[in-house]
Parts: C-alpha cells; sequence; structure tokens
C-alpha cells in the first residue's frame, strides 16, 4: 500500500509539473502577434498613406485605393495580399520560425509569373513586442536587390504594427531618412477583394 502511495504521490506531481509547463515558444511577443493577426484572417480592409517621406516621384500609391486581405490562414503562414488600385501584384508572406517571424514579399505579374524582384524580405532580429515586429532585411534579399540594381534596398527594414481593433500599420524604412508607412483601418471591414495575381 506504501508502495502504491508513493508511485500515485509521483505520478500527481508529475502531471502537476507539465500542466504548469509552457510549450517552448510560449510567450514569445512573435507569437502574440502572430495569434492577434490570425484573427483577422478572412477579412480585408482599406488603408492610407501614413507616411512618405522623401515624398516619392510618380509613387504608384498615390490617388489608389489601398487594400489588403488577410487572406490564407495557418498554424505557421499567413498570405495577405495587398491591393493598389488595379493592381494586384503584391502578397505579404508571414511566417513563423523557431525564433520569431519571417517576412517575405511576394511579386507576380498578371499572367501570375514571378516578378524579378520577389520573395525579398527579412526575419525578426529581436524580440519586439505582441504589436510591433521589425524584418530586417536578410542575406538573400541583399543579393537579389545587388543583382537586379536595386542598391537602395540593401539596408532596408520592413516593419508590422497592430493596435486590435483599431489599425495595422505596414513600414519600409531604411537610413537616411527614408520611412513609407500605409495605416490600415481595422474598424471598418470592406468586401473581400478578387483574388491576387497568381492566387487561386
Amino acid at each position: 500500500m506504501k508502495t502504491f502511495s508513493v508511485i500515485l504521490a509521483t505520478l500527481v506531481a508529475t502531471i502537476a509539473a507539465c500542466a504548469s509547463t509552457p510549450p517552448p515558444s510560449a510567450g514569445l511577443p512573435a507569437d502574440a502577434f502572430f495569434a492577434e493577426l490570425r484573427t483577422l484572417c478572412g477579412k480585408a480592409y482599406t488603408g492610407r498613406v501614413k507616411a512618405d517621406t522623401p515624398r516619392s516621384a510618380n509613387s504608384p500609391f498615390a490617388g489608389k485605393t489601398l487594400t489588403m486581405h488577410v487572406r490564407e490562414c495557418s498554424s505557421d503562414t499567413i498570405r495577405i495580399p495587398f491591393h493598389v488600385g488595379d493592381d494586384r501584384s503584391r502578397t505579404w508572406v508571414l511566417t513563423r520560425t523557431a525564433t520569431g517571424l519571417r517576412l517575405k514579399h511576394d511579386h507576380r505579374h498578371r499572367d501570375g509569373s514571378d516578378d524579378k524582384l520577389t520573395m525579398y524580405g527579412g526575419d525578426t532580429a529581436s524580440p519586439g513586442t505582441s504589436m510591433r515586429q521589425e524584418f530586417p532585411v536578410d542575406a538573400e534579399s541583399i543579393a537579389l536587390f545587388q543583382r537586379e540594381g536595386s542598391a537602395a534596398s540593401v539596408t532596408n527594414t520592413w516593419a508590422m504594427e497592430l493596435v486590435p481593433g483599431k489599425a495595422l500599420v505596414y513600414a519600409l524604412s531604411r537610413p537616411g531618412g527614408r520611412l513609407f508607412q500605409v495605416e490600415f483601418d481595422l474598424t471598418r471591414p470592406v468586401p473581400p477583394p478578387p483574388p491576387p495575381w497568381g492566387g487561386k
């Protein structure tokens, strides 16, 4: 009987320890950010250019309806097409990694084929917060930019900032004062747009 009591006590202690031990990634700000973004899945929102410094000459965003659609979500990946007027070439691809998040930009032509500048971006290099994640340019993207003559982009940092129920801001910045931001109004969902070019 005494042996049984010892075994039972050990079993109870083991179960209690397991129940109180969080998964390896639990509590990471990136996980909280990703989970909050997933709650928007299936919804679309319009936005506005919040910052464009220095102002771009012949900006493709000027005077266009800007719409993001949180279109595809899994436990590890969120795909967000970003429509600029009738241009459906852009999709943000957010993926969970072992240490945080990765942001890539999937650019397509109207026929669905890859643009020469596509799948560039970077991984989070710091924990960030549950509301903001930053993505410094990665080595693969630097090589792509250099190969395709886009030298200014080799110092890019992208960011996403999410204020639940209020706004999502997508940003691009680089040393020297370049800042581009688009802010989407999460208080007013809009009808989902057509699929992005190359999407199903």
